[in-house]
């Protein structure tokens, strides 16, 4: 069973990742959750068992993330500690696709109104044996209500802003309600999956000898402990010593720490969940780079790591050691932005015909099989595919069809001069001419701005390059280390001379649960790189947000796998994960790249 984790969705555009590897990844926000067990029947679980992880050392503690501090690795060390009160997947029926055994939760019950939330605890304790109530819950949500601004998840509108009331019935129930209805799996998935307890009887004071209080309901007072807790967050060479962190409610407690070093978990028995640790203790390695990582692990050095990107062709030796390897496929899309602002070529992007022309000269399916070795498959829309699903352009709007694309531009008045340069031959915004904005003898000419340091994206470039001279349309490839940075969304009045850009190397975008494209594809969206603007697709967006018909999301997103905001490409897999074979519990690894190692064993 896939769950979802929220880590993922902190990410802001190509930040770092969550293991050794540096995996990227752009993202929404939200807090982590969920994990695939382990077949009990199948596995015979080793209580005394310690297992390796190939992992940066985490650098945030504290449950509410700040910015710079979002990085995946710091999301699962919180989260294994303090999880987040709902858990999450994407198997199954589920209802607002909540796992209810292991959610600390009952499913919410929703007022037929669409606004109210009322959210049942289960019976649960701190590690000191203190009882988790919904004064946690509360003290967790004043802290991200008078501190908003300096929460890496915080967007203004959302989460905490459309919270009307908070109200703590008693010691179990809270009701939440929200300023306006919303959909149903969209507020869950989104929004209240960044709900996460935080033990009030431990944190609610202002210095390491101070008095446990309710100040934590007033705005100063949540401002006053929120900085001593952010501040005892920026000390990590106190992590192992510090008895705050030491009362968690998760299945792991920090047992050392060492800054930039190795980090060691040790399970927490007092843990009362449904996924209670089935190993005495995992053990955090860093590495400085994946040649270090890579051979450590080739000398069987590391339990859980990864063949780098360069090293695919070693994946029968690896085996051939004692390890299974097995891909880590993401819940995320992979795209290339068009740039419609940029004054010279925007124009040509905003021609339909034009997209649908490029879209079909992208071989997704050989380029997968071919320079991805297999460890990527197309992306259609918006919308993921499932994670691990064999990659067909199946049911897709679009697949390769050179043919196609050369019909479309000379029909709409460009000369086609296959590994020459295509012009515009028919002027005009009839419906056989190259269309508005659009002056006789512009060529299809355009810079690619794409992200070095990976093989596999040179070659696709190069690929495309070579696919695309065909029909005389001219790429200039320009790799760089951070392509997003170079290729950022314009602004009126600076100059905004990028055409294409490219940084889908690790794929472009993890969503949450709920996969709706308010932040990529809305007009004036924060990542929505390329401008693109489309009512319509404005229209279904805001749909999907607050519709509670289950058809608003598939409506979306066969219309902008249609219209085509950006150019469909290869997702590739997070990484190609190693694993000694004796472990069981690990796949199939989480598709928002969490982490979670109650719910592996050992034989």
């Amino acid at each position: 069973m896939k769950r979802i984790n929220y880590v993922r969705q902190m990410l802001v555009v190509v930040a770092a990742g969550a293991l050794a590897t540096g995996l990227a990844a752009c993202g929404g926000s939200s807090t982590p959750q969920g994990a695939a067990k382990p077949d009990a029947d199948s596995t015979q679980a080793n209580g005394s068992a310690s297992i390796s992880v190939a992992m940066k050392t985490p650098t945030w503690i504290l449950p509410i993330s700040v910015p710079g501090k979002t990085q995946g690795e710091n999301g699962i060390f919180r989260s294994m500690q303090w999880p987040a009160l709902f858990d999450f997947t994407l198997e199954g029926n589920a209802k607002y696709n909540l796992d209810a055994e292991r959610s600390m939760a009952n499913v919410p019950e929703l007022s037929e109104d669409g606004k109210t939330y009322t959210i049942t605890l289960k019976d649960l304790k701190w590690s000191d044996g203190t009882a988790l109530t919904t004064r946690d819950l509360e003290f967790w949500f004043n802290l991200i209500k008078y501190n908003k601004d300096e929460w890496a998840s915080y967007r203004k509108g959302n989460f905490p802003d459309n919270v009307a009331s908070f109200e703590v019935v008693d010691e179990k129930v809270i009701k939440l309600t929200t300023t306006e209805v919303y959909a149903p799996g969209f507020y869950m998935g989104n929004q209240l999956a960044a709900l996460t307890p935080m033990p009030h009887h431990v944190w609610a004071k202002t210095a390491d000898d101070g008095q446990i209080t309710d100040d934590d309901r007033t705005e100063a007072g949540a401002k006053a402990i929120f900085q001593y807790l952010k501040k005892a967050s920026e000390d990590p060479a106190s992590y192992g010593t510090n008895p705050l962190w030491q009362t968690v409610s998760g299945p792991w407690k920090l047992a050392a720490y060492t800054p930039s070093g190795e980090v060691k978990l040790m399970a927490n028995d007092g843990y009362l969940g449904s996924d209670k640790a089935k190993v005495k203790e995992v053990v955090f390695k860093p590495f400085t780079s994946d040649d270090s990582e890579f051979n450590t692990l080739r000398s069987g050095g590391i339990d859980y790591g990864y063949i780098p990107a360069g090293s695919i062709s070693e994946k029968g030796y690896i085996e051939s050691q004692g390890y299974k390897v097995s891909p880590w496929y993401g819940w995320s899309i992979t795209y290339m932005p068009m740039n419609f602002a940029n004054p010279k070529t925007g124009p040509i992007f905003k021609q339909k015909y034009i997209r649908q022309a490029l879209q079909q000269l992208i071989d997704q399916e050989s380029i997968s099989k071919v320079i991805w070795q297999e460890m990527a498959a197309p992306t259609c829309g918006p919308v993921p595919q499932k994670p691990g699903k064999a990659g067909s352009l199946d049911g897709c709007a679009y697949g390769f069809n050179p043919e196609k694309a050369k019909e479309l531009l000379e029909s709409h008045g460009w000369k086609v001069n296959p590994d020459g340069v295509t012009t515009c031959e028919r002027p005009g915004t009839g419906a056989n001419e190259c269309g508005e904005g659009i002056k006789a003898g512009t060529e299809l000419r355009f810079v690619m701005i794409s992200q070095s340091g990976f093989t596999a994206t040179s070659k696709m470039m190069a690929e495309l390059k070579s696919q695309f001279s065909k029909l005389g349309i001219v790429l200039e490839i320009q790799e760089v280390p951070d392509s997003v940075a170079v290729s950022q969304k314009c602004k009126p009045d600076t100059e905004c001379n990028w055409d294409l850009s490219f940084f889908g190397s690790q794929a472009s975008w993890y969503y949450p649960v709920y996969a709706s494209g308010q932040r990529l594809f809305a007009t004036d969206a924060p990542v929505n790189l390329g401008s693109y603007s489309d009512a319509k697709a404005d229209e279904l967006i805001q749909k999907t947000l607050v519709s509670a018909d289950e058809s608003a999301m598939q409506e979306y997103n066969d219309y902008l796998a249609e219209d085509l905001p950006v150019l469909w490409m290869p997702n590739p897999v997070a990484q190609v994960s190693a694993y000694k074979a004796d472990i069981s519990g690990i796949d199939p690894q989480e598709p928002t790249l969490g982490m979670y190692p109650q719910d592996w064993s050992r034989k």
